[in-house]
């Protein structure tokens, strides 16, 4: 029986956990998604009304967990544990994301790859350049950041590119790169920096095996483009 005194959402969170561990997550609302979250962090209190004024203000659950820091402490409750998990949950995430990208050949794991450079920076406000390297059965065997830039603009230096897939003992590289603006048309600058490439990476006995530009919900192939 129900003690009188228990607070309501008591209840309420376990139903949220039992529904998600028996249902999955689509079994829940997008509120409810974050109600949940919220439950790890916030142990004493009704967490609905802050879920939902969450989802009201960042749009979605991607618009949460995308958020900046100082946007997230403008919200009444949300404290820097909170603010942690947040920011774990969307490391986590990459770093799952990564290793499931090495497990097999690029050949087969393509989507997995895109998918680990659009969470790692299609939501970046500054342009980054990285390499990721590939042995010889082209599976990842890292990712170096090379450089940052600005808002459409990230300088890049051959030598730095050059040395990172040495280091790595590459087989091959994929050059990644992002467009905060969203365009996921090459610049000619893209064009000339990637044929700049070509050289010293033959020289090298280095195969560029493509160059995407990411954005927040898409990429851009050169290779499947005919670029390369």
């Amino acid at each position: 029986m129900k003690k009188k005194n228990t607070p309501h959402y008591i209840g309420h969170r376990n139903r949220l956990r039992k529904r998600f561990m028996n249902h999955g997550i689509e079994s829940l609302q997008e509120y409810e998604v974050v109600e949940l979250l919220l439950t790890f962090s916030i142990p004493y209190k009704d967490v609905k009304p802050i879920a939902k004024e969450l989802i009201s203000k960042f749009k979605s659950l991607k618009g949460i967990i995308d958020a900046p820091v100082e946007e997230l402490k403008k919200v009444k409750y949300v404290k820097d544990k909170t603010i942690e998990l947040i920011k774990f949950i969307k490391e986590i995430s990459i770093y799952y994301q990564k290793q499931k990208a090495q497990e097999i050949p690029i050949s087969k794991t393509h989507d997995e790859l895109v998918d680990y450079c659009i969470k790692k920076m299609g939501d970046k406000k500054d342009e980054e350049f990285r390499v990721i390297s590939l042995d010889s059965n082209l599976s990842m065997i890292a990712d170096d950041l090379i450089s940052q830039g600005t808002i459409d603009k990230a300088f890049v230096y051959p030598r730095k590119i050059m040395e990172s897939a040495l280091k790595n003992k590459a087989y091959a590289i994929i050059l990644v790169h992002n467009h905060p603006d969203g365009k996921l048309e090459p610049s000619e600058y893209d064009i000339n920096v990637t044929k700049a490439l070509e050289i010293p990476a033959k020289v090298l006995g280095l195969l560029i095996y493509d160059h995407l530009i990411i954005s927040s919900n898409g990429y851009f192939s050169f290779k499947k483009e005919g670029l390369l």
